[in-house]
């Protein structure tokens, strides 16, 4: 695919299905909602000057630390990234963690550091996890004094990141770019006994490669932000013949990894997990066979595995280099809006389930409502949409399809995540995504709609 600057039409996904279901509740909610009820943090008008200031920092694992959460050695660091924008008299942060979730209380925790450091509200704070399978589990603080020394590492780092953010906070262009990347496939198989976890090659699977760069007027990268939809589980799992159980970023963090190397360490990468529900690493460690009588075992390659992960990292990294390379920044430093939009919607939600294997029946029946948090950070003419849940490939293909911007990046896992929310076929194939979830069918289909909704009346 050739790459598309911020002033192409972007057709992100057009090659694949989607459900008429949800383009046709899109659209409907586009016309009937607006933002009552909303609240946004904008910056000052159109001629303000847009700033931008990036910071990472390692979460560090003393050996005093170790083992944790079954988790006996470190393979490569797990960093906390931020991204701090500004325009006008307004701030936001975007703080992203290699964990596989996040606490509230650790969230909170994170939030407090920012502000203090940088001014900016926290409510103007979005955090968000890459969804590395392979990192420790952050508990209460109170659960163990390990928990509660994870914690002061993570607050630690953050507020190292936060500190080389406002110290680089300076005035910005933005543009934006999308690539394609075959690393990611659809993870839903037919068993003898059901739907269950795999390779499947013939499900939806969106390879877009979003990817947005700010630089500094002088052209030099501040952040390269890029927007892929898979989980990041290559070595999920996976015993060494050590019997190690190692820490790693795993996919997300090889990727930017290879970006910032690309940069000479000059520009931080983020990595913003998409639609990751049913998608997962083209190739993993500790991975699901499915013979011809459809029977589904579990081999693990151990050691062999960390090749799988650094040719699929590098691979995605050099793609969003390549895409990056050809994005023309814009914006002067002024003109270049930056607004937080937060809103919720009401769902349905049922009994969540914990899946050991395929099922051909499941009560899916609804028990109750919650309201499900939305995030949209519109930066000039790109929107960046989040969610908790884990989406879903057609859930997430279906919002850019109908989103009024030119550069539409959707997330999951925003607050430290909330598992699946699943779209109206994995309930109907009892998949694991639909088992593994507190929402009821139907709660997919309601977000996107809001979503859809949201997008159009901020764009006006």
């Amino acid at each position: 695919m050739v790459p598309k600057n911020e002033n192409e039409s972007t057709r992100l996904g057009s090659a694949l299905h989607r459900r008429s279901f949800l383009n046709g509740s899109i659209a409907a909610a586009v016309t009937a909602t607006s933002l009552g009820g909303a609240t946004a943090a904008q910056a000052a008008g159109a001629g303000a000057v847009l700033k931008a200031g990036a910071g990472r920092a390692v979460i560090d694992f003393p050996s005093s630390l170790l083992p944790l959460d079954g988790f006996t050695t470190v393979h490569d660091d797990l960093y906390v990234r931020i991204l701090l924008l500004e325009n006008g008299s307004r701030r936001v942060a975007l703080a992203v963690l290699d964990l596989t979730s996040i606490s509230a209380e650790a969230i909170a925790a994170m939030r407090t550091t920012i502000a203090k450091a940088s001014g900016v509200a926290t409510a103007d704070i979005v955090v968000t996890v890459t969804h590395t399978f392979s990192a420790p589990h952050v508990q209460a603080t109170s659960s163990s004094t390990a928990a509660a020394q994870y914690v002061q590492q993570i607050t630690k780092a953050t507020a190292t990141a936060i500190a080389a953010a406002v110290k680089g906070l300076r005035s910005a262009r933005v543009g934006f770019g999308t690539g394609t990347c075959d690393v990611n496939v659809n993870r839903d198989v037919l068993t003898a006994d059901g739907w269950w976890l795999g390779t499947g090659e013939a499900g939806s699977s969106d390879k877009s490669v979003g990817v947005t760069r700010l630089d500094d007027l002088d052209g030099n990268p501040i952040a390269v932000l890029i927007n892929y939809s898979v989980q990041s589980s290559v070595m999920m799992e996976s015993v060494m013949t050590s019997g190690d159980l190692p820490i790693t970023s795993d996919l997300a963090g090889a990727a930017v990894r290879h970006v910032e190397e690309q940069y000479d360490g000059d520009a931080v990468g983020f990595f913003l997990v998409g639609s990751c529900g049913d998608q997962s690493p083209a190739f993993r460690s500790k991975r699901y066979t499915i013979d011809k009588d459809k029977k589904w075992a579990q081999v693990d390659a151990q050691d062999a595995g960390w090749l799988f992960l650094t040719v699929q990292g590098e691979r995605l990294g050099t793609e969003a280099v390549r895409v990056s390379e050809t994005i023309k920044t814009s914006g002067g430093g002024s003109g270049s809006t930056v607004r937080l939009l937060t809103d919720t919607v009401t769902v349905d939600t049922m009994a969540m389930g914990h899946p050991t294997g395929p099922a051909k029946t499941y009560d899916f029946t609804p028990t109750g409502t919650a309201d499900v948090p939305i995030w949209i950070l519109q930066l000039g003419n790109g929107a960046f949409v989040g969610v908790e849940p884990e989406l879903s490939t057609d859930t997430a293909l279906a919002i850019k399809k109908h989103s009024p911007f030119p550069h539409t990046a959707v997330m999951s896992m925003l607050e430290g995540g909330s598992k699946n929310m699943a779209e109206a076929q994995s309930y109907a194939r009892i998949t694991y995504e639909a088992m593994d979830s507190s929402y009821a069918q139907g709660s997919a289909e309601t977000v996107a709609a809001k979503i859809g909704a949201l997008l159009h009346s901020l764009r006006g």
